[in-house]
This record gives C-alpha cells, structure tokens and sequence, in this order.
C-alpha cells in the first residue's frame, strides 16, 4: 500500500492538508525555513537527512510505517490560498528556491533495483524529468506548450467540466493557467490506470512547478475578478488532485503544495569543477577535529559489537578444541582406530 499527506505553501505559509497516521504535525506557529522544506519532505518518507531539522512543526510518527509518495506542487505569484482550514499550517521564513532532488538521489540510492516512479515538471518552462516506471505510466502527459494548448481542446479535457467564470478560452495566459490544472488531472488519470505501481514497496516522488496564477496576476492585475476566480478554481482543483492521489495511493502518499509570492533569490543548484583546485577550501587555523557527523554512532556500534562477537566466537572455537577428545569428537581419529584394529 502507498501513503498521501497534502502539504501546502501557501504565500509564506506551510499548511498541510492531509496528513496519514504514520506522519504526525503538531499544531503550532513554528516559522520553518524555506531551504529545510525537502528535508521535510524526505523526512516524512523516512530517509535521513545530512543536517538535524529542530523544528518542532513535525513529531516521529510511525518509524515502521512510512509514506509511499511525496507529491510537491509549488505555486508561485500568490500570498495566501484559501485553503481548507482543518488542517495545519506554518508560517514559512526566507522562501528561496529548493529543489526535491536530495529526495529522487535518495530513492535512486536505495531502491535502485525497483521500480520507483519519479516525475519533476514545470510545464510553463517545459522542464521535465522522468525516472523509472515515470517514463511509460506518463509518456502520454503534455509537456511543451504546445502539447499543452492542444490537450486543453480535445473532448475530455477539463474545460468540459470546469466553470470558467471571468477566464477566456481564447486569452493565452488563461490557457496557460488551465493548462496547468490539465496537467494535475491528466497525472492522477494515468496513475489510476496503472494502479498497482501505487501498490509498490518503492516510493514514487512527484514534483510539479506551477507559475500560470501567477501569469494571470501580471496581466490582470491582482485585484481583478479573473485572478480571484483563477485562484479559487485552482485551490479547488489542488483539493481534487490531493484527494485523487491520496485514495490511489490507498492513504500512504504526502502530498504537499508551496504556494510563494516571489522568490527571494533564483534557484542555483550547487556544482562544483573537478578542475577547481583543493587549496581553495578555507583551511583550519586552529587544527580543530572534523565536525560531529550523525552516523558516527551507528557506525561505532556495528564496528563494536562485530569485534565482540567475533572475539567471542575465536574463544569458544579455541576452548572447545583445546578440549576435545580425539577419539571420540575427532572422525578422523577414530576411523584410524578402526583401521588399527582391522589390522
């Protein structure tokens, strides 16, 4: 079985919708740092992060039960969604940019001979990664614009079904917004007829980038109808898609949502050359030891008690020899003394 948490970012807030009994949010104002948000995310899903996260916003939870999914959906150009208020929500400070790609290198890392399902789009900048079982549960997903325009104007597409109100068919920043929401529909489609990859003991990462409300902001204005009707049809269309994936995954996924007004710096991800020479690092003046690392006892531990046993098993072994009788404990002496006496 898989597991669905619906976290959301709202603005400057954190705010989590849906939450199963395994991963436990406690009520409360906590600020959390807008960098830690994958570390969040990988700690719900049970791995190990390299940097202690001392925010009391998330408890232990069930060590033996983890979620089988993240779902992040990031929503830009908005302060506050009106989301729904039964579940929790934290204040976010310093909202840079972050990427989930600590969280797909950890599911590489371990489940490397399964079938883990990963997918990071951004259909607006038609960014898009596929892992795994991604690449033949989503090659039928729209993913360049134009694909995009196209899925919005055939039969069983969205506009069918959503009530536009002040929205344009025939305004291309609207299509762009809706086409967004195409997006979140069409995945929850195609992973319920692959149903059994939810079923999986791999878990299956998700990450989608949403800009359009945020188009429809620049060009409306965000005093206008058409921006307040977009953001309420996109918060009811993240309800459905937070609601889709948690039942596919039979309530064993996260799904988490960041809705941010701006970014304060533009996202880099870290590099580095392998030409880039070592005397660069800044050297240590005070000749102090190596920093604490956490998995420093763990290690200690099995080193320790493999030596114990091990010493052990030489002293047992060397005792029961030094003791042991030749003629009867030894079948190669006493089928020599049969051959003696045959003789």
């Amino acid at each position: 079985a898989s597991y669905v948490c619906f976290s959301g970012v709202c603005g400057d807030e954190f705010s989590i919708l849906r939450s199963p009994q395994s991963v436990v949010f406690r009520d409360g104002s906590w600020p959390i740092p807008g960098e830690r948000i994958p570390d969040v995310a990988a700690l719900t899903m049970g791995f190990s992060v390299e940097e202690d996260l001392p925010w009391p916003g998330l408890a232990v939870g069930d060590l033996f039960h983890r979620p089988r999914a993240t779902v992040l959906v990031t929503v830009k150009g908005v302060d506050k969604l009106s989301l729904p208020v039964k579940g929790f929500s934290y204040p976010i400070e310093n909202a840079v940019p972050f990427s989930l790609d600590s969280v797909a290198n950890a599911i590489h890392s371990l489940f490397s001979e399964e079938t883990p399902v990963v997918l990071q789009l951004a259909p607006s900048e038609e960014r898009v990664y596929m892992v795994g079982k991604a690449n033949s549960v989503f090659e039928d997903l729209s993913v360049t614009l134009r694909q995009l325009r196209n899925r919005l104007f055939q039969d069983n597409s969205i506009l069918s079904s959503l009530p536009l109100n002040s929205l344009s068919r025939n305004n291309e920043v609207d299509l762009l917004f809706l086409s967004e929401l195409q997006v979140l529909h069409d995945i929850a489609s195609l992973l319920s007829r692959h149903k059994h990859l939810a079923k999986d003991h791999s878990p299956d990462l998700y990450s989608l980038e949403l800009s359009g409300l945020e188009e429809v902001g620049k060009h409306y204005g965000e005093d206008s109808q058409q921006f307040k009707d977009a953001s309420q049809i996109l918060v009811d269309s993240l309800q459905k898609f937070a609601d889709e994936m948690f039942n596919l995954y039979g309530g064993n996924a996260v799904v988490e949502v960041v809705a941010v007004k701006e970014f304060n710096s533009p996202l880099i991800r870290k590099t580095r050359s392998i030409l880039q020479s070592s005397q660069s690092e800044k050297e240590n003046p005070y000749n102090l030891a190596y920093p604490y690392n956490y998995n420093y006892s763990v290690i200690f531990n099995i080193i320790l008690w493999m030596m114990i046993g091990l010493a052990l098993a030489v002293i047992v072994i060397s005792y029961n020899l030094w003791n042991m009788d030749p003629g009867y404990d030894s079948i190669i002496y006493r089928m020599t003394n049969q051959k003696i006496r045959m003789d």
